[in-house]
């Protein structure tokens, strides 16, 4: 019996997120966390990211302004690198952070932008300084 579901995630989540973080996630994935790994690739991945409503760019602007939200910041820096993948611009980046802080507040905000700007930089989106 196949699990569709979590093949379709797997999928989904290595055009995503990459080889390379799809690996590292699971080799570090122990008995006691590999059962939200398996959850994030079904839900997440297979049940969310793969449906047809939206595409991956519009789910990446919503994605970072909820990230920013939750200051979540190692999720959202991940996630700026996404949106870039899936054709986001820094300008574009940029204006979901100061958009979403109109409605979370300053202080998430600025943590979003350097955030974003240290990952822009890094891949070569943005300038430093």
């Amino acid at each position: 019996m196949t699990d569709d579901l979590y093949e379709t995630g797997m999928k989904v989540r290595r055009e995503v997120l990459g080889d390379a973080h799809v690996d590292r996630a699971s080799a570090a994935a122990t008995p006691f966390s590999q059962p939200f790994q398996d959850y994030i690739t079904r839900s997440a991945w297979g049940s969310v990211w793969s449906r047809d409503g939206i595409d991956r760019r519009i789910r990446s602007f919503i994605t970072l302004g909820v990230l920013t939200s939750l200051q979540a910041h190692e999720e959202l820096a991940m996630h700026v690198r996404v949106a870039i993948h899936n054709g986001l611009t820094a300008d574009e980046i940029s204006e979901t952070i100061l958009h979403t802080a109109v409605y979370v507040g300053a202080p998430a905000a600025n943590a979003a932008f350097a955030i974003a700007q240290r990952v822009l930089t890094e891949l070569g989106e943005v300038t430093a300084g």
